[in-house]
């Protein structure tokens, strides 16, 4: 016996492009109107490492206070005709006292494993992860 615990999301078609449905404004996934599906990749793979990274730092006992997540990404231009995405380096710029940043920067390597986002990319795909240590004035 056999059960399904899929997750369904329906995509409007709307005037030549598609919308993820959402209260009170659905989300445009195309380029010139809203992000393109491919910055939403990226996007998701940031921000579920950093829901990640978050739970690892808290299970390790490192207080923090994240700030943001900054994602940059390059696509394959010249071997693939699809372009797909070849690399995502997040950066994260976070807050934590000075004798546990050294903790923190080794609960980077942790994320990768235990993000499902980064799990169901091609493994082509390298996806880094870095932390910046912020102080109460930066930003």
């Amino acid at each position: 016996m056999s059960t399904d615990n899929g997750k369904q999301l329906v995509i409007e078609a709307k005037e030549g492009s598609f919308e993820l449905p959402h209260d009170p404004e659905n989300w445009t996934l195309k380029a010139d109107r809203g992000y393109s599906p491919v910055q939403m990749i990226a996007a998701a793979t940031a921000c579920c490492g950093g829901y990640v990274y978050q739970e690892i730092l808290e299970n390790s006992h490192v207080p923090f206070e994240m700030q943001k997540a900054e994602v940059m990404y390059t696509r394959d231009e010249v071997e693939n005709k699809a372009h797909p995405i070849n690399k995502i380096k997040i950066t994260f710029y976070l807050r934590v006292d000075k004798e546990l940043q050294k903790k923190a920067t080794s609960c980077l390597r942790l994320i990768g494993r235990n993000c499902p986002v980064m799990q169901t990319l091609d493994p082509k795909v390298a996806v880094t992860e870095k932390a910046v240590f912020v102080d109460q004035n930066e930003l």
